[in-house]
C-alpha cells in the first residue's frame, strides 16, 4: 500500500526530526558520561555496510529510473561536493586520541561543525527525496541516516569540549547538526520538481560518507565483530526490502 504525497511529506518531516534528535543524543552521551568508543565503532560498521547497500541497490537505480544516464553525473557531483569540505576543514569520524585540548582550537571546532553540517544537510535531502519517491524508500534512507547520527553528534560534541568550550556549547553544536538535517528535509520537500537532481546527489553523498568516512574508520580497529557488522548492515537492507517491498 502506497501513501499519498501529503502523508509521505509529513512522514519525511517527522523522521527528519527523529534523525536530527540522533545528533543531540550523540552529543548528550559525550557531556553526560564516558560512553565506550567501541560501541560507536559498532554503529559505524553497521551503518557503513547498510549505507553502501542503500546507495547501490536502491538510490542509484531509482535515480537512473527518474533521470536516465545523467543520474550518474549527479551521483559523482554529490560525492565530490562533500569531498570538497571535510578533508580541507577537519576530520570526520575520529574517536579517540586525536581530540586533545592542545590540538583543538575554537576555530578548528567551527570548521568541523561546518564540514559536518554539509553532511547532515544532505542527510535531510536524502530522507525527503526518498519519501517523495515512495514511503518504503524513504524509510530505508531514514534508517541509513539514523545509524550514523549518534557518531556525528558524539564527534562534534567531543571536539567542542576538547577545544575548551562548555558542555552547553557542545550540546548546541550537536543541535546545529540536527538543524541542518531538518533544513535539508524542508528544502527538498518544497523543491519537489528538483527531485531528479536531489536523489542522485544524495546517493553520491551516501557513498562518500559510507566508503570514505565510515569504513576507513571501522578498519582502524580490525576484528571479526566489526567486519561481521558491515555484512550485517548489507543484510539488514535486504531484509527491509522484503518487508517494505521496495
Amino acid at each position: 500500500m502506497e501513501y499519498s504525497e501529503t502523508v509521505r511529506v509529513v512522514l519525511a518531516a517527522v523522521l527528519g526530526l527523529v534523525a536530527a534528535l540522533g545528533n543531540l543524543i550523540g552529543g548528550y552521551f559525550v557531556v553526560r558520561r564516558d560512553w565506550p568508543r567501541q560501541f560507536l565503532h559498532y554503529f559505524l560498521a553497521l551503518g557503513g555496510g547498510y549505507m553502501l547497500a542503500v546507495a547501490f541497490l536502491d538510490v542509484i537505480p531509482e535515480s537512473v529510473r527518474l533521470s536516465g544516464r545523467s543520474a550518474f553525473l549527479f551521483v559523482l557531483i554529490g560525492y565530490f561536493l562533500v569531498h570538497l569540505f571535510p578533508p580541507i576543514l577537519a576530520p570526520h569520524f575520529h574517536f579517540g586520541e586525536e581530540t586533545h585540548v592542545e590540538e583543538m582550537g575554537r576555530q578548528r571546532a567551527r570548521s568541523v561543525l561546518f564540514g559536518l553540517g554539509i553532511h547532515t544537510f544532505f542527510d535531510g535531502v536524502a530522507i525527503a527525496a526518498g519519501f517523495l519517491v515512495s514511503a518504503g524508500l524513504g524509510i530505508i534512507l531514514f534508517a541509513a541516516v539514523f545509524l550514523h547520527k549518534l557518531p556525528e553528534g558524539f564527534t562534534i560534541a567531543s571536539i567542542v569540549l576538547a577545544s575548551g568550550q562548555s558542555r552547553k556549547k557542545a550540546i548546541l553544536a550537536a543541535g546545529a547538526l540536527g538543524g541542518a538535517t531538518l533544513l535539508g528535509v524542508l528544502l527538498t520537500s518544497l523543491l519537489e520538481a528538483q527531485l531528479r537532481y536531489a536523489l542522485p546527489l544524495s546517493a553520491g553523498v551516501t557513498v562518500y560518507v559510507a566508503a570514505t568516512d565510515l569504513l576507513p574508520e571501522v578498519n582502524r580497529q580490525p576484528g571479526w565483530r566489526t567486519a561481521l557488522l558491515v555484512f550485517a548492515g548489507v543484510a539488514s537492507l535486504l531484509i527491509m526490502q522484503r518487508l517494505f517491498h521496495v
